[in-house]
């Protein structure tokens, strides 16, 4: 069986304040002394991501004593561990205008993050480094990001108790956006230590698909990188060597759905270790009878639509015309709105989910300096801890609205993971390819889950005695999330039942 850890809590991050301290003295922590200033005094996201840690069975003889070390199973001291949040955006264009959408569904917070570097620190010690690394959206402003996880005070409080504490943005370029063409871009200095391409070949998720490499669309105007490292038995991924280096990764992603693979969770968190979107095919050019999966029918006005963009990309991609296709953006929006499907922002978006188990396979097989796809099973550990607080249903990943569902789901198995979440949220993973195809998989295997039941869950709540063992079929949903868009009636367990 493989074991997950599921605790709930209040449903809120009210009164929580950087940097996050867990107004508490836990026994662990004692030997810090009284150096938390500005704890809260009762930060029930830091109690139960403590007790996700303790449900999920790590360090479990010790538990409530002073060198209870959750962490210290994976790393030893001097080690360095990476703490990769979901920082996608620093905004929720919802907010402010309904009532009901926040930044809270968005992106991961610093709560969670705040416990989750403490327990690294423990595992880590002194000698050890703790790294915060991320790779949002092109158009994201890191600095409020910053703001708003309090990393400026959770590096104080590194500084305060001798503990390394790093924050880097992965990301080598940052744009800005204006209806929604890039007018302007900047470089970043990205990963200190650079990036390595990492080339699945053959045992990328790509192989064998019957994609046409030709037709991969990444996250910028020039399609030519996109294809380029997809091709001729090649299947490249440029990955931050800081998080490649790393003794341990801890995957700190948001609860939420998303547009392109159904939900965002652990599997998905991955795109932001890499350093050129535009090596990450998001969707294949054309319809479906085209062999594409940029939209599902053959209407004339999808057709067209890809068609005009295909003609913007050369011109856009040397910065030509923005004013022209600003215009055209424009008209588009007041009169067709942003409720039709473009992009693979769709069920049937074939290409999304298999770059993301490619970057889930690079990640599990590669250790601090070459791919090991021959392995037995991964050659490294991920943990993950799922941040379901403030969930996010409807147009996600990028425009959620909120659900206050006070959960933290935590686990070495991502797609385990991932499989607890989806059911609290009321989808069936069999009708989510990223799910279900990796359950299937005989190649190298990013999980030991080939059934649903192989997954134990122990469930607890913060102020219980003590985790319970459940099946996952136990696990249950008080309503089913709202979809995205482009994935409603086609994801919820209600729904069929066979893709």
């Amino acid at each position: 069986m493989i074991r997950v850890g599921l605790v709930h809590t209040k449903p809120s991050y009210e009164g929580l304040a950087p940097p996050f301290g867990p107004g508490v003295a836990y026994p662990e922590f004692a030997h810090w002394g009284d150096t938390d200033a500005g704890a809260s005094s009762d930060n029930h996201v830091y109690s139960a991501v403590r007790e996700a840690l303790h449900a999920l069975g790590l360090d479990e003889a010790r538990f409530g004593q002073a060198d209870w070390n959750p962490l210290g199973q994976f790393v030893d001291a001097g080690s360095k561990v990476v703490l990769k949040p979901n920082f996608i955006r620093h905004w929720n264009p919802l907010e402010g205008g309904d009532e009901n959408a926040s930044l809270e569904s968005v992106v991961t917070h610093g709560a969670v993050l705040r416990a989750m570097a403490d327990y690294a620190f423990l595992a880590a010690g002194q000698s050890g480094d703790v790294i915060v690394a991320e790779a949002p959206q092109q158009d994201c402003d890191f600095e409020k990001i910053r703001i708003y996880a309090g990393l400026d005070e959770l590096a104080a409080h590194a500084e305060r108790v001798g503990h390394k504490f790093t924050v880097i943005d992965l990301r080598r370029e940052t744009v800005i956006f204006d209806d929604g063409i890039i007018v302007e871009r900047k470089p970043l200095s990205g990963d200190p230590l650079g990036y390595r391409a990492v080339d699945l070949g053959t045992s990328s998720f790509f192989e064998g698909s019957g994609l046409d490499p030709n037709r991969f669309r990444g996250a910028d105007y020039d399609p030519g990188p996109t294809s380029e490292h997809h091709r001729d038995g090649r299947n490249e991924y440029l990955l931050s060597e800081t998080v490649l280096s790393a003794d341990l990764i801890v995957n700190l992603p948001k609860l939420k759905t998303h547009k392109k693979t159904g939900v965002t969770l652990a599997l998905k968190n991955l795109v932001g270790i890499n350093g050129d979107k535009n090596w990450l095919p998001h969707h294949s050019l054309g319809g479906v009878s085209e062999g594409g999966d940029e939209f599902p029918a053959a209407r004339l006005i999808d057709r067209l639509r890809s068609r005009a963009i295909e003609i913007a990309r050369p011109l856009l991609a040397r910065g030509r015309g923005t004013q022209f296709f600003r215009a055209v953006r424009r008209v588009e929006s007041s009169t067709r709105g942003d409720a039709f499907i473009r992009a693979g922002n769709w069920y049937g978006n074939q290409t999304t989910w298999r770059m993301c188990c490619d970057l889930n396979r690079s990640l599990y097989y590669s250790d601090t300096k070459a791919l090991a796809l021959g392995a037995e099973a991964p050659v490294r550990i991920v943990l993950t801890v799922l941040d379901g607080i403030v969930a996010g249903e409807g147009e996600g990943p990028l425009a959620p609205n909120d659900v206050p569902l006070g959960a933290i789901v935590a686990g070495t198995d991502p797609i385990a993971v991932d499989l607890v979440a989806v059911r609290m949220m009321g989808f069936n993973e069999q009708l989510i390819p990223k799910l279900r195809e990796p359950m299937r998989d005989t190649g190298a295997r990013i999980t030991q889950v080939r059934d649903p039941a192989d997954v134990e869950v122990f469930e607890a709540r913060v102020d219980s005695n003590g985790p319970t063992s459940r099946r996952l079929d136990e696990i249950t949903c008080e309503r089913t999330f709202i979809a995205h868009a482009g994935w409603r009636g086609h994801i919820e367990s209600d729904g069929p039942k066979s893709p």
